[in-house]
Formats: C-alpha cells, sequence, structure tokens
C-alpha cells in the first residue's frame, strides 16, 4: 500500500545551546514521496534539525512525529534509526580497505553481532539487494574496486548505497555534493530522482540552489531557526525575505 501521509511533522520546536536559541518555535511538514530540501545561512538552524530528527540533540520542547505517531523526541538514536531514519553527514565514512560490495555487506548486515556476522551468510535476498543498489548508485561495474580509490563523489554514492541497503523510509542528507565536480554534482541529482518513491522522503540539506533547483519538490529556508519560507525554487528565488537573508548575500 502506498504512503500517502505526512512523514516528519515538525510541531513548535525549541532548542537551546547555552542560553543560544539554535531552533525557535520551528513547525513544518514533510510527506512521503518528496524530496524536500532545507537551505539557508550558516547558523539557521539547519543541521540541529537534522540532529534532533535523529535523536542526537533534544529539544527544550517541542515534538518531531514520525508517520504522525511516533515522537522521536522521546527517542534515543538507536531507536530512532530502527523505525527507518537515516543520516549522511557531509563527510563520506566508508571503510577504505574493502571493496563496494564488501562495504555495502557490512551495512546489510548492521545490528548483528560480530560472531553472527562471522558464522552467517547473505541470503539470496541479501546478495540481490546489495546487485540492486550497487546498480542504483551507479558502482556496479567497479563492486570489487577498493573504496579508498574511489573519487569523493563515488565514496558519497557508495555511502548513500549503504543507507539504502536497510530500506530507510526516511533519508537524511547533509550537503551531499560538497567537494564535488559539476560532473558528480549531475551524477548525483540523477540519482537523488532515482530514489523519489511513494515510500521514502528525501530531506537534502544543500547551499548549491541550482542543484536545490533540480533536485527538490519543495524548498524550506531557515533563519535564526525558523521558517523564512516555504515553497518551489522558483517561488524561494523571489521572495524579497528570503533574498535580503540569504540569496542575495
Amino acid at each position: 500500500m502506498m504512503k500517502q501521509h505526512t512523514a516528519i511533522y515538525v510541531n513548535g520546536l525549541h532548542v537551546n545551546f547555552s542560553g543560544f536559541a539554535a531552533i525557535t518555535n520551528l513547525t513544518m511538514e514533510i510527506r512521503y514521496g518528496e524530496v524536500r530540501a532545507i537551505i539557508g545561512p550558516n547558523g539557521a538552524g539547519k543541521t540541529t534539525l537534522l540532529d534532533v530528527i535523529t535523536g542526537k540533540t533534544r529539544p527544550a520542547s517541542g515534538q518531531i512525529y514520525l508517520d504522525k505517531m511516533i515522537d522521536l523526541s522521546r527517542h534515543d538514536e538507536a531507536s530512532i534509526s530502527r523505525y527507518g531514519i537515516s543520516r549522511k553527514f557531509q563527510k563520506p565514512s566508508v571503510f577504505e580497505a574493502l571493496s563496494i560490495e564488501q562495504n555495502l555487506e557490512l551495512a546489510i548486515r548492521r545490528g548483528q553481532g560480530y560472531l553472527d556476522m562471522l558464522r552467517s551468510r547473505l541470503s539470496s535476498g541479501q546478495r540481490g539487494k546489495i546487485r540492486e543498489v550497487m546498480e542504483l548508485i551507479g558502482l556496479d561495474a567497479h563492486s570489487e574496486q577498493h573504496a579508498g580509490t574511489l573519487s569523493h563523489g563515488q565514496k558519497q554514492w557508495l555511502e548513500i548505497g549503504m543507507m539504502l541497503v536497510a530500506d530507510p523510509q526516511v533519508l537524511l542528507l547533509d550537503e551531499p555534493v560538497a567537494g564535488m565536480s559539476d560532473h558528480e554534482t549531475q551524477r548525483t541529482a540523477e540519482l537523488i530522482a532515482r530514489l523519489r518513491s511513494p515510500e521514502r522522503v528525501v530531506v537534502v540539506i544543500e547551499h548549491d540552489m541550482d542543484f536545490v533547483g533540480q533536485i527538490a519538490d519543495l524548498v524550506t529556508v531557515l533563519h535564526e531557526g525558523s521558517v523564512l519560507g516555504e515553497g518551489s525554487m522558483d517561488k524561494i528565488r523571489n521572495d524579497p525575505r528570503v533574498i535580503q537573508v540569504y540569496l542575495g548575500r
């Protein structure tokens, strides 16, 4: 059954750090099937929002609901991960001494104990999933190549693949094209388009506005911890408030 409802609902969120208000009364909704971009100047609260969604940071008040039922602000990082929420940080984190395929094998076994990993073999379904993901991220022709020899962009795609083998319903990508060449950036936009699914939501924090314009269904602009504007990229580009505090800089 396809999901048509709200994936993430942020309600009156407040986050403070030693008296500094990082997020102030933030309310927003992200629905399944969306690719949502979150933009804004440095210090706007973008990364802090992802920290709260994933349980790394506790809010002072407010809630973040998954599927309108699960208040993520009451759960820790491990349990939130089990709910199908997966996050990629800006710097890729892969096992450079292992091949692409071995990295994906480790990712699909995540949660198993070390001895269980040594004793058990991957099922045919798991093997099929790994092949499917390698093709999706465009690295199937390099499956035996060590991750340490990959380009920066390829490492980013591999890490996205390591998330995908677990079939997450919420993908959080923090500046996925930072440091990429123009060609890699275009390939990443094409990859994110392939990730679009009625069963999934993709949330992207990014400063590259051309990239955002290619991938995003809706754009949310944060400023000083609150929503400054929201809508299509065309609407955001022509919003005088957004131009003043962010795009015009």
